[in-house]
């Protein structure tokens, strides 16, 4: 068993040369080859005089590789939400220099580096340095509008590690890790990565992109770690079961819960959290109302209007932060999620809960997915709603026809809501949509109703 070790000190800790780090189509990658690599690529950095690196790869090993050179260099580390050409383009005002492997494209005229480097580069001690305090900036994509900027301290993120190792270490020990999630965010990059790196867990390489990918890799040495936007996909049953599941991102239907445990053989760990937060919570979802527990060593009290505030170490020790969730406190540790402050909206006066419409939706065994909106309509604003149908949802639309069916999802809200609340537009959608980090985008689902019908 390798000890779980530090940010600062993993690279000279002292551990077999063969232990397997990643798995990739290129083998298997042990920790000789992967400290080597690190040296290899601190040694250009330091040579070079830019500072903030960009980070923009799709192999997880290489940006490992890439995110330890970079703090050994004493380099700021920058990491896009997106690796698109177009946003890396945009965010290049942010960064004086990328590092990415050959899947990704960068702007023209900008300094870069691609992996792996050649043999011939030359490598140099590795050593401690202000390690710790070495600046992070995560830039998120959000539902709309430009990239924001997250900055965090390597200390802020060693203490998320060290709560997940304490917290989950002894279940996960041994595990290989496979990911549907991208490193470029916080989550994957703690949980997919990081994490498993400073525990001495193997990881793949490469995301798994498809259900049936999720379904042959499941088996009892593999925790799997994604978000609603996979598990809800989840219908086929697999061979094997997973260790463990993890799900973050957004919140998580407890009916795609229960198939992920049916058909993968574990009931997900939901985390909930945020770049800027980090972790808070977490819980595996049983019922409707199972209640999150905080995660240790975080305090959490409500404001006036019932929104959560945290003192956490992951974000300012000394100074409670703001949220705009909604939550009911049980006690001093475990609370309920009532989601976001906004998304109550109020029309003609009156207070209206977008995710209770949404809710209420998917109570009806027509729809699997639904997302409302307040849309604006001439003069006046209306809720809207898209809606993913399920097998006996479209079976029920083709047998009543658009007109008659929409009538019939309205008055099955009325049980519930108040007529002001339920959506005067409809539309049927494949999936909603959503960002690379399972994040809804509030601008294409308005763009749904902004078409000519």
């Amino acid at each position: 068993m390798n000890r779980f070790t530090s940010l600062s000190s993993l690279c000279l800790s002292e551990r077999d040369t063969d232990l397997p780090v990643a798995l990739g189509d290129g083998g298997r990658k042990n920790w000789g080859a992967f400290t080597d690599d690190v040296a290899k690529l601190a040694s250009v950095l330091k040579a070079s005089p830019e500072q903030k690196w960009a980070l923009a790869f799709e192999d997880s090993y290489l940006f490992a590789t890439a995110f330890f050179a970079c703090a050994h260099a004493g380099k700021s580390l920058v990491l896009p939400g997106n690796l698109q050409t177009g946003a890396l383009t945009e965010l290049s005002i942010h960064f004086d220099a990328i590092l990415h492997d050959s899947r990704v494209a960068t702007p023209v005229g900008t300094t870069s580096v691609s992996l792996p480097l050649s043999d011939t580069q030359s490598t140099f001690d590795l050593k401690l340095e202000a390690f710790d305090w070495l600046a992070l900036t995560l830039y998120t994509s959000g539902s709309s509008g430009e990239p924001k900027a997250i900055e965090k301290s390597l200390f802020q993120i060693q203490e998320e590690l060290n709560q997940l190792e304490a917290q989950w270490g002894a279940k996960l020990e041994g595990a290989h890790i496979q990911s549907t999630v991208s490193h470029q965010h916080i989550y994957g990059l703690l949980f997919r990565l990081l994490w498993p790196l400073s525990a001495g867990r193997t990881f793949q390489c490469h995301d798994l992109v498809y259900p049936e990918q999720v379904v042959v890799k499941a088996d009892e040495q593999t925790t799997l770690i994604s978000s609603p936007a996979l598990l809800k996909r989840m219908i086929e049953p697999a061979s094997g079961q997973y260790r463990a599941i993890f799900s973050s991102g957004g919140p998580l239907p407890i009916s795609a819960a229960h198939s992920s445990q049916s058909c993968l053989g574990a009931l997900p760990i939901e985390v909930y959290g945020s770049t800027e937060t980090g972790g808070i919570g977490f819980r595996q979802q049983s019922t409707e109302t199972t209640a999150w527990q905080l995660f240790s060593g975080i305090r959490a009290q409500l404001d006036n209007v019932g929104c959560l505030q945290l003192l956490s170490p992951y974000i300012d020790p000394d100074h409670w932060y703001q949220t705009a969730d909604l939550c009911e406190l049980y006690d001093n540790h475990t609370f309920l999620l009532k989601g976001r402050a906004d998304r109550v909206v109020k029309i003609e006066e009156k207070r209206v809960s977008l995710p209770e419409i949404e809710q209420r939706l998917c109570q009806s065994n027509w729809i699997t997915d639904a997302a409302s909106i307040l849309h604006q309509q001439d003069e006046r604003q209306i809720i809207v709603a898209a809606v993913v149908l399920s097998a006996e949802g479209e079976k029920m639309l083709a047998e009543t026809g658009a007109g008659k069916f929409k009538l019939m999802l309205r008055q099955s809200l009325r049980e519930w809501l108040e007529p002001i609340a339920i959506p005067r537009q409809w539309r049927f959608v494949d999936a909603i949509p959503q960002n690379s980090q399972g994040k809804r985008q509030r601008q294409a689902i308005e763009a749904l109703f902004n078409r000519t019908q």
